[in-house]
């Protein structure tokens, strides 16, 4: 990756150092880095469960949306920011505060990025926050900017993402189009024991606990800020019959059994698209849903997910959709 050999000539990285690792533990990067460091430490302020699962050295984590609450400030030396694994802007404007509050006096922050991502106007906001910037390196649009903290960098007030940030780190309450059109076509039945693979901020799930109230819901998602977010408004609803739980796709819950299951996949990793996260959320789908269940999936209409959904289900049918989004619901689970 590009991101990762521009940090690399970049980074000026000494073995005791201690690095905060910003959102951005899947830049292969961090991995070289790691490999330097003794008696230094690399400390994940991460929120994928996903991308932890898949780190292979040693580290701290502490949940990026709530980094400032957990740790004391000024006691790192190096943070470092790939743009490519932030979900908003929301998510960089946080980062950058985090990283203020965090790094010693003297201490560095690196910032890789490509322009169609907005690195120039992040730049601009890192010397708001620093009262300096340099830009190291610029190749195929991407550049890396550094910033020291220095006498002048104010004071951050320790806050999570989730109150920092609310408003626009899930897009607030709004629903996406493809959301509305799968609540709208769902079959939800007063008794339905739920799931929802990938729940984000909890509105599919929470929409199947207001109508299955003699059932339970079970949320998953590989967001630590999203399962935050989702029990603040399971709580705030005044629901009881929710649980949400960190995982990686349904893992947490393959032993159980369910009559409706229901998922927004994302189809970006990394910047890059795919439809490897979809097609394992629809097998593991198979896996827990039981023999008269439902499941639905909402995905963009170019995704061409019916023949995984047809190796695993006997009936595939689309039930909503218009020329952006698809709502097709899949039932008879296929013994494997």
């Amino acid at each position: 990756m590009l991101q990762s050999r521009l940090l690399a000539e970049s980074v000026q990285l000494t073995n005791d150092a201690h690095i905060l690792v910003l959102n951005s533990a899947a830049n292969p990067f961090v991995a070289q880095a790691a490999q330097q460091l003794a008696p230094g430490t690399i400390t994940l302020a991460e929120d994928s469960i996903a991308v932890l699962e898949n780190v292979a050295f040693p580290f701290q984590h502490v949940p990026f949306h709530e980094y400032t609450l957990c740790r004391a400030p000024a006691t790192i030396d190096i943070a470092l920011l790939d743009l490519l694994y932030q979900p908003n802007n929301a998510w960089i404007q946080y980062a950058l505060r985090l990283a203020a509050y965090a790094l010693k006096p003297g201490g560095t922050l690196y910032v890789v990025g490509a322009k169609d991502r907005g690195i120039v106007t992040v730049g601009k906001r890192v010397e708001e926050i620093f009262g300096n910037v340099e830009t190291l390196s610029i190749q195929k649009g991407h550049r890396v900017l550094s910033a020291r903290k220095d006498a002048g960098t104010p004071e951050i007030t320790p806050v999570s993402l989730i109150d920092a940030e609310f408003p626009s780190l899930f897009a607030g309450s709004k629903l996406d189009e493809g959301t509305r059109l799968l609540l709208e076509a769902l079959e939800v039945r007063s008794t339905d024991e739920a799931l929802d693979i990938g729940s984000g901020a909890g509105h599919l799930g929470l929409h199947i606990a207001q109508l299955a109230t003699k059932g339970h819901v079970t949320m998953i998602d590989a967001s630590l800020a999203a399962v935050a977010v989702t029990w603040r408004e399971a709580e705030q609803s005044g629901l009881t019959n929710v649980r949400v739980l960190p995982g990686n796709g349904a893992q947490p819950v393959l032993a159980q059994r369910f009559d409706l299951v229901v998922t927004n996949p994302p189809f970006h990793q990394g910047g890059i698209q795919t439809t490897a996260i979809a097609e394992r959320f629809i097998r593991e789908a198979a896996q827990v849903l039981r023999p008269r269940g439902r499941f639905y999936l909402v995905a963009n209409r170019f995704l061409k997910y019916e023949p995984t959904l047809q190796a695993h289900f006997k009936t595939v049918e689309e039930v909503a959709g218009n020329t952006r989004y698809k709502v097709l619901r899949a039932t008879g689970p296929r013994l494997r």
